[in-house]
């Protein structure tokens, strides 16, 4: 690529990154102890979109964990992330730069074991373990099928004898 140097945070000039993330951008992130920057990509309103070791930081001080972001949805114009208590955030990111590939990444390397499990006629729950920063053993979450109400008592029940069932037959 003619004219493109390689940076820290991908490619200068080109299309697939963007310049040095700005040192008044990095010092608001308020990062954690042991947390760093892996890439970042412009949002149209002139401010950044930052991955880090532990989170995905949005405009406005809004901090994404990885160990509970349950997905996201990239199109040609930015990305849906939802996370697993089901509140999406969406992103206008007309050059994402290296920011779809370090989600992907951090997440699917939060994630120590994911099961589906069947609860009733109504639905199941996915039973995920994430790694979090900062602790030794995994976090489980309960994610329901759309429709199924998480406060439902008979259903966490379900839900936690399911979960115990998993993690005897994982060792987790």
């Amino acid at each position: 690529m003619a004219g493109s140097k390689l940076s820290l945070f991908g490619l200068t000039g080109g299309r697939l990154g963007s310049r040095r993330l700005p040192s008044e951008v990095r010092t608001a992130l308020a990062l954690e102890p042991h947390e760093r920057v892996i890439s970042h990509a412009l949002i149209p309103e002139g401010d950044f979109a930052v991955a880090t070791t532990h989170a995905l930081h949005l405009p406005g001080g809004r901090r994404l964990p990885w160990h509970l972001m349950d997905k996201a949805v990239w199109d040609e114009e930015g990305v849906t992330v939802t996370m697993t208590d089901g509140v999406s955030h969406r992103i206008s990111l007309p050059e994402p730069g290296l920011l779809p590939e370090t989600v992907r990444e951090r997440v699917t390397a939060s994630i120590v074991a994911s099961r589906r499990v069947q609860l009733d006629a109504r639905g199941g729950v996915r039973l995920v373990a994430r790694r979090v920063p900062g602790y030794d053993t995994p976090r489980w979450e309960f994610i329901f099928d759309p429709g199924l109400d998480p406060n439902d008592p008979g259903l966490r029940a379900l839900a936690e004898q399911a979960l115990e069932e998993v993690r005897r037959s994982l060792g987790v």
